[in-house]
């Protein structure tokens, strides 16, 4: 291997800091002077604010403050915003939902902020909000998504009428229709993505300081990108200019898209340090995070698949139910629209796809991108409409599914609802799939398997991920005085491992060795502009504008290197990381170089320094694929399930650091198996209660639950980035769900089963069992 190249298991060389306990994390910043806010939240799910009675808190001992939404809309602040417009399919703005650091007339979920409390301690800011007297009006709770547009259900909006938020569409209808209306054969699936929370190991938390003299704010918080954060901040909620920010994030313990947005608690700690002229701490609470923290997924969605005479896929038709919640989190409306429907056409040669999109409000926790967003839901449909139309055709799954792929000598393809596919040989990764899954020998191990009194079942799914995100990233490399590399950029780490990707690629270019190189991130001030991360865009970006701001600095070297070397530019050569003069042996390395240039200008010398900074288009985004193949057993006594194997192929482009990318899709695959098997999100639907509020009630997928995940890469460079890379971080999300729901039904067809719905409990599964009995 080359000493400085690419496509190695480096270890990351971020876990030695934080394994060591080393990792710096909102909660652990401390300074001098703060003060703790605490946030009082509403019991009830729906409730009209008759008073609130602050004067019994605010007489406690330690009490600096007892905030109200009264006192936020005295103090002129803004709305915290959904940053999202969208049309109806009449041309109509979709319905808004005004919300603010608290609550005001009304609350619309149970966790809805009410009060935020300031105290010197979080246990008096505790103390002093058992104290705070609210008279509530409670009205009755709606829940149920699929009867929430119901007539005389509860309204969460009045603004709203039938709780529509939105009604949109994307697509050719006509079309669509006039293939349905010529089919030979149409399968109808509804299936449900159910609500799932995203319970990142690192809760949220903020801490607050406000300059008065220069009358600027400073948010330490773990964001997925502090600039966004921050412009949100200035913009809709101060109404400042954005200068007047800093936000800084720290390291981050998990994201998956929940972090990325502005919140309420934020804002309000800077409220409060600008009022109390201290700073102001919060972290949030696991209860109070099963409460606050946006959730994931919750769609229903019928869809209709129409095929010819020969199994060809003609035309795909889609009618979805998207739950916002009870206000409309930063991203919302473009989860389940924009971002999930662009992937309905997934691998396949669909002539036509018309979809339908309903987002409609209910009296829960907004909802808003949780791993893959939108994509996942839509993948999943997809893949269970196929092997339900294979089963009604008696047509072999794997024959259905090769014979509508799009081939690789069609690349690059235009799909129905807009995409351009650059790369894709979607045939060879099922067949490796096919292969390394022994799929052909399953039948001997159902034999097994029923030997043992167990039902054995095996389901695949190929899935398609369009990546996304802003349409360029800026990175920066500075010398520094201490002999290190810094690496600026604009994208933001919470686990995936971009300090030693961003490490890799700048060695890669500049030959430097990694443990000379520091990657810098998150600070708004220190870095003027970023994308942040979601989409699974950082590798793809960044990695770009890495590439073009190493060749400036190769092109200031060769510059600075004649000066030294007294010798023209065009006569320098660079490679492995030491400038030369072409054709001798008289050269220096880019370290000595970048330091004898520093020292230089310090004595005031006229010298061209190597430091260099370039913001990089991002003329096309990326689409990951692959295909899942999960083997489970289920008892069917106890409705139990086991993951027996798990094998995934997965086309990513080029995988920089092989190692990160198979922990990537582990991650995913583990998230998408919970979602399948174990996690609930339940609410009462009388009350809207929040009955999974804690760990004890949610079951999130631990050790024993997985498999070993095996993981195979194949390599089909992506033809619009100069790494060549797809991005990787949310595949093993989107394709997980249903090659486990696949699956399971294949393990209970002979007993009568032909569809469920995730989560697939043990319950769930033995209630279908005895139904089908």
């Amino acid at each position: 291997m080359a000493k400085f190249g690419l496509s190695q298991a480096v270890r990351r060389i971020e876990d030695p800091r934080l394994l060591q306990g080393r990792g710096r994390y909102t909660d652990d910043i401390a300074v001098v002077g703060q003060l703790h806010g605490y946030v009082l939240r509403s019991p009830h799910a729906h409730a009209t604010i008759l008073s609130i009675d602050t004067a019994e808190a605010r007489a406690l001992p330690g009490v600096h403050a007892v905030l109200t939404g009264q006192d936020w809309l005295d103090e002129g602040l803004g709305e915290i915003p959904c940053a999202i417009p969208m049309k109806n399919r009449d041309g109509s703005p979709r319905a808004n939902t005004p919300r603010y650091g608290l609550a005001t007339a009304k609350v619309r979920h149970v966790g809805d902020p009410v009060a935020f409390i300031v105290a010197e301690s979080i246990g008096q800011a505790r103390d002093a909000a058992e104290a705070v007297l609210i008279d509530y009006d409670i009205l009755p709770a709606c829940t149920d998504l699929a009867h929430a547009t119901d007539a005389g259900q509860p309204q969460v909006w009045d603004t709203a009428p039938n709780n529509l938020c939105f009604d949109w569409e994307t697509g050719d209808k006509a079309a669509t229709d006039a293939l349905f209306a010529q089919a030979a054969h149409v399968t109808k699936l509804e299936v449900v993505n159910n609500r799932v929370v995203v319970a990142s190991m690192e809760g949220r938390a903020a801490l607050a300081e406000y300059d008065a003299s220069a009358e600027k704010f400073t948010l330490h918080a773990g964001t997925q990108g502090s600039w966004l954060v921050k412009n949100l901040l200035a913009s809709s909620v101060f109404h400042l200019p954005p200068e007047k920010f800093r936000v800084i994030t720290p390291d981050v313990g998990g994201g998956f898209g929940m972090k990325l947005y502005l919140y309420g608690e934020y804002a309000l700690c800077c409220w409060a340090a600008r009022k109390l002229g201290r700073p102001v701490k919060w972290a949030a609470e696991r209860m109070e995070a099963f409460q606050s923290d946006t959730q994931g997924r919750a769609n229903l969605t019928l869809g209709e698949i129409a095929l010819d005479a020969q199994g060809k896929f003609l035309a795909l038709r889609t009618r979805n139910i998207a739950d916002m919640g009870g206000y409309l989190s930063t991203f919302a409306p473009y989860i389940p629209t924009g971002a999930g429907t662009k992937v309905l056409a997934s691998v396949y040669g669909f002539q036509a796809i018309h979809a339908h999109v309903l987002g409609v409000l209910t009296n829960t926790v907004p909802v808003d991108a949780y791993r893959g967003a939108g994509r996942p839901e839509s993948n999943y449909l997809v893949e269970r409409l196929i092997d339900a139309a294979a089963h009604e055709l008696k047509i072999d799954r794997i024959e259905l599914r090769r014979r509508n792929m799009v081939p690789a000598s069609a690349m690059p393809h235009r799909t129905p609802v807009g995409q351009n596919y650059d790369s894709g040989e979607f045939a060879t990764v099922l067949d490796a799939a096919l292969k390394k899954s022994d799929w052909a020998g399953f039948e001997a191990r159902r034999q097994e398997s029923a030997a043992r009194g167990q039902q054995r079942g095996i389901g695949m799914a190929y899935y398609l991920e369009a990546t996304g995100g802003d349409d360029s990233e800026r990175a920066e490399l500075r010398f520094a005085a201490d002999g290190m590399v810094e690496v600026l950029v604009g994208t933001q780490s919470t686990g995936q491992g971009h300090e030693t990707a961003y490490a890799m690629i700048t060695s890669h270019q500049l030959g430097i060795p990694l443990e000379k190189i520091r990657v810098v991130q998150g600070d708004s001030d220190a870095i003027p502009t970023g994308g942040g991360t979601g989409g699974a865009r950082s590798l793809y970006s960044e990695g770009t504008a890495l590439l073009a701001t190493a060749t400036t600095v190769i092109e200031k070297g060769k510059q600075a290197a004649g000066e030294a070397l007294e010798a023209a530019a065009a006569d320098i050569e660079f490679a492995a990381g030491r400038f030369g003069i072409a054709g001798t042996d008289r050269g220096i390395g880019i370290l000595e170089l970048a330091a004898g240039q520093r020292e230089k200008a310090a004595a005031g010398q006229s010298v061209t320094l190597l430091d260099a900074a370039e913001v990089a288009p991002i003329p096309a985004h990326t689409f990951p694929n692959g295909c899942h193949i999960a083997e489970v057993e289920v008892d069917p006594d106890t409705g139990h399930v086991t993951v027996a194997r798990y094998i995934v192929v997965d086309d990513v482009g080029h995988a920089l650091n092989p190692m990160i990318v198979r922990g990537q899709v582990h991650g995913g695959v583990a998230q998408g198996i919970g979602q399948a098997v174990m996690e609930r999100t339940a609410y009462d639907p009388e009350t809207g209660q929040l009955l999974s509020a804690s760990l004890n009630d949610y079951a999130l997928p631990r050790a024993n639950d997985l498999p070993d995940i095996e993981v195979e890469l194949m390599e089909i460079p992506c033809e619009t980035n100069p790494l060549g890379v797809k991005g990787a971080g949310e595949a093993g999300a989107v394709g997980s769900p249903p090659a486990i729901m696949n699956a399971l039904v294949d393990a209970l067809r002979s007993r009568g089963v032909t569809h469920l719905d995730m989560p697939a409990t043990p319950e769930v599964i033995w209630k279908a069992l005895g139904k089908a009995a």
